[in-house]
């Protein structure tokens, strides 16, 4: 079943969010790492990613980015112009003479002041319309990246779970943090034009009121990060509770889950340990909550302090006679102006501060999984070459391969070597966890061995793109995926079908598979959507899955292939024509056939069979060799045959006799 929380340790807590952020173990832990790190190596950060999301703009579209930054850049220059021109407007009405004539000759001046308004409100709408057009861009490659790196890394990170702590910050938090960057980074850059404005416009009017003015920003910007800081620690906190409770949403909401739910009656279980995730987080973010309130409160009272101030040396100016009336007018303006554009920049550095955490979880993960398949790419030797040789292969030889998975101390595979010829038929068998499964995704290039080496012919393969070796590789998988596409293209995969060759192909492997027994009998045959979760689809049992799973593998045009469990879903006769299938299969196309299975009457027909346990291969050679050493496929093989024929007497018993005797 499902792990439990591990209660609460108040030493591992967060300092400032009390007991309740303990770690968890059994899932994944996640180091606080971004918790400690200060307010000011983050506000150093700050322009790193603003330049970071810059580039994103950049490469999504060139001239929305110029007309959102150079819009707003001219809009702000037109709020200055407004300000100074409004200095004009009430010099002129507050002037001496009959009010029509300072009327008229404040006219001018308010022609200008309309005039900047309308400029600037344009200005202002064109940028916000290159910035919607851009944020869907951002988002369209920062998702593309993503994918990009998760299809192309190691496949034994998906084992790790701090790497899956990791992967799910960087696409929750992270994808959505990235759209909001490039909002943060324009908001950023028009309040600080509009602060810009308004400073230079209180720089001209009285050069003691700018300092106070961004005095009455201080309080509020402490407060801000302040407050982005906390929130960003208590969801550091809370990715392995929202992954678990993401994981127990699944187990509630899928359809494939929904049966054995029932059957057993396990949804008390499963809405319990849910609520207890979903009181967990509500009591951290209250409590997030209140020190953000607290923290708000601060620095609201202190604002108020620095604007008093403000307004009080604007009033001891108005009183010593050092400004005239008109000119405190605009004085206010400005001071208004400025004040809301401070309160803009402060929000959207915080927002910005708070999102660019997140993104940087995004841009971490992107850099590890980039260092890490460019690093095994630099590495890679002789690419161009080994395709033909490994088309060609003479034999495969598994020397001396040791591998431990990310998450376990204790190897899963132990110096095992194997050798396969050429059109062979090569057994591993073995009882659960003896290694079978690991050492024929090692073959097959999706895991690279810690030690010992793989040879096609006399090329190391260890040193190869992986890719490489995968295309002169097709797989049966025991567990393999149910793709929400159309039959045809749960075999082709991917490859175009409209090619009267590869549509050719793909029937003959259905063929060869027995799969098209089961296409035929689906509403639009080939055509027929897999997946009733669509209008018109259409759900396989797992037997019939198995057979697509098959000819799946049947069609990919490699030389070795790869079946893993082929027939554990299937019933008797559905069995013995699938290893049927495979062994003429394999004849027909000259192919290569590694073999894991539990059935051994199955493999008893291999050129060669492997024995493992506990990670090492412990005997090998053919079945009647095997059956006279009296080893571990014996009893296997003698305990399954026992169960066809009761009076069949065993390896065990025999040994029973011995000793009795």
């Amino acid at each position: 079943m499902l792990a439990r929380f591990r209660p609460p340790d108040r030493r591992e807590a967060a300092e400032d969010l009390g007991p309740d952020l303990a770690a968890l173990d059994g899932w994944a832990r996640r180091s606080q790492e971004m918790a400690e790190t200060s307010t000011l190596t983050m506000t150093r950060r700050l322009p790193r990613l603003i330049g970071q999301v810059g580039r994103l703009g950049w490469q999504a579209n060139r001239r929305d980015l110029v007309i959102t930054v150079a819009c707003n850049a001219v809009a702000g220059v037109f709020t200055a112009f407004g300000l100074l021109a409004t200095t004009r407007v009430l010099t002129a009405l507050f002037a001496a003479g009959p009010t029509p004539d300072r009327v008229r000759a404040a006219a001018p001046a308010l022609v200008l002041v309309g005039a900047a308004i309308t400029v600037r409100g344009t200005l202002t709408l064109l940028a916000q319309w290159a910035q919607a057009r851009l944020r869907p861009q951002v988002e369209r490659i920062v998702e593309q990246r993503l994918y990009e790196t998760t299809t192309a890394i190691d496949l034994a990170r998906f084992d790790d779970s701090g790497h899956q702590d990791a992967l799910h910050r960087a696409q929750v938090r992270g994808l959505q943090s990235a759209t909001s960057m490039v909002d943060n980074a324009v908001d950023l850059g028009t309040a600080a034009i509009g602060v810009g404005a308004a400073a230079g416009a209180l720089g001209v009017l009285h050069p003691v009121l700018l300092p106070l003015l961004i005095l009455t920003a201080l309080p509020e910007a402490w407060a801000a990060v302040r407050s982005a800081r906390l929130g960003y620690r208590a969801q550091l906190s809370l990715i392995a509770v929202r992954r678990r409770a993401w994981i127990l949403s699944e187990l509630m909401l899928e359809r494939r889950h929904a049966a054995e739910v029932r059957s057993f009656t396990v949804r008390p279980y499963l809405l319990r340990q849910y609520g207890f995730l979903a009181d967990h987080v509500r009591r951290v973010l209250v409590r997030v909550a209140r020190g953000r309130t607290r923290t708000q409160a601060y620095g609201d009272v202190l604002r108020g302090i620095a604007t008093a101030l403000l307004y009080t040396a604007l009033g001891v100016l108005l009183w010593r006679g050092m400004m005239p009336l008109a000119v405190a007018g605009t004085a206010v303006l400005a001071i208004r102006a400025g004040q809301q554009s401070l309160l803009n920049l402060v929000h959207a550095l915080n927002r910005t501060y708070e999102d660019g955490l997140y993104f940087s979880d995004y841009l971490a993960y992107i850099d590890m999984a980039e260092e890490s398949t460019g690093n095994r790419s630099t590495a890679l030797q002789g690419g161009a070459e080994a395709r033909h040789v490994l088309r060609d292969f003479r034999q495969i030889t598994v020397d001396g391969i040791t591998f431990t998975y990310p998450s376990s101390d204790q190897p899963a595979l132990r110096n095992v070597s194997v050798r396969l010829r050429r059109g062979q038929v090569v057994a591993l068998v073995g009882e659960n966890g003896s290694g079978k499964t690991t050492l024929a995704k090692i073959i097959s290039g999706l895991y690279a061995p810690q030690e010992g080496r793989i040879h096609w012919d006399d090329t190391v393969v260890n040193g190869l793109d992986p890719d490489i070796v995968r295309r002169n590789i097709a797989v049966v998988a025991q567990d393999h995926t149910h793709w929400p596409m159309t039959a045809a293209d749960n075999i082709a995969m991917g490859d175009d079908l409209t090619d009267t060759r590869i549509h050719d192909r793909m029937r003959t492997a259905a063929a060869d598979s027995g799969a098209d027994e089961v296409i035929n009998t689906l509403p639009r045959s080939y055509d027929t959507l897999l997946d009733k979760r669509f209008d018109g689809g259409q759900e396989l049992s797992g037997g019939q899955w198995q057979r697509l799973a098959a000819a799946r593998g049947f069609y990919r045009n490699a030389p070795l292939l790869v079946c893993d469990e082929p027939t554990a879903a299937l019933d008797a006769r559905a069995e013995h024509h699938m290893f049927e299938h495979i062994r003429v299969h394999a004849q027909r196309h000259g192919r290569t056939v590694l073999l894991i299975t539990h059935r051994l009457a199955s493999v008893r027909h291999a050129d060669h069979i492997y024995v493992l346990k506990d990670g090492q291969v412990i005997e090998e050679g053919g079945h009647d060799t095997l059956l006279a050493a009296g080893g571990l496929y014996a009893e296997l093989y003698d305990l399954q045959a026992s169960a066809y024929h009761p009076t069949t007497e065993t390896a065990e018993s025999r040994a029973a006799d011995t000793l009795t005797e």
